[in-house]
């Protein structure tokens, strides 16, 4: 079994996303010994965002790009690879100004490949990546999975559309939610959140 494991929290060190994705795989790992673990950094190393140029020089042939477009799609073949032959996704995606981080952003925009993970069809698109679990370490500063905030939230939101999309409905999120909101109420959260990972992540039938 591969799993793809994905961080994008900015702060390295006190980046509760990469904390949680890390406990996430911990425990699958703990859970499946031979988990053949890939693991990417999308702010370390992060993708470029796409250009027109990145996304014109994937439809021509190679001998006709130039040296820019032949670099950048052969990173989006990388990505898509690790991807596709991954049987499960851990992700650590932090809510920055109620959406994604924009590295994580610019990995997605390099997987939705309309005939590789999604395809069209005269009923509408038809999603081809299906068949994987994806856990989402997700952290908030404030609260919005209910309330008011709710309507504000297109980060986790987005995330379950985006997979839905390319036919993965098999999402589970692991959440830290109002984390900027006093020290009580972020201990509260991660420990909400690391139960939640002890709970869902060891009863899945992927493990």
């Amino acid at each position: 079994m591969k799993l793809l494991h994905l961080d994008s929290g900015l702060l390295e060190n006190q980046s509760i996303t990469r904390q949680l994705s890390a406990r996430i795989v911990e425990r699958l790992r703990a859970a499946t010994p031979t988990l053949d673990v890939v693991y990417r950094d999308l702010v370390v190393n992060a993708p470029s965002h796409l250009s027109g140029e990145i996304l014109t020089g994937a439809g021509l042939p190679e001998e006709t790009r130039n040296a820019h477009q032949r670099e950048e799609t052969a990173l989006t073949e990388t990505l898509l690879e690790e991807f596709l032959t991954a049987d499960v996704i851990v992700i650590g995606a932090p809510m920055y100004n109620f959406a994604i981080p924009s590295q994580l952003k610019a990995w997605l925009d390099r997987i939705l490949q309309a005939g590789r993970t999604f395809r069209y069809t005269e009923n509408g698109a038809v999603g081809l990546a299906g068949g994987r679990k994806v856990y989402i370490a997700s952290s908030r500063g404030g609260l919005y999975s209910q309330g008011p905030g709710v309507d504000s939230d297109f980060q986790e939101r987005y995330l379950r559309a985006v997979f839905g999309f390319i036919g993965i409905d098999d999402v589970t999120v692991i959440r830290a939610e109002g984390v900027a909101m006093g020290d009580e109420m972020r201990q509260n959260a991660l420990n909400a959140a690391h139960d939640a990972i002890t709970e869902t992540v060891l009863s899945a039938e992927v493990v």
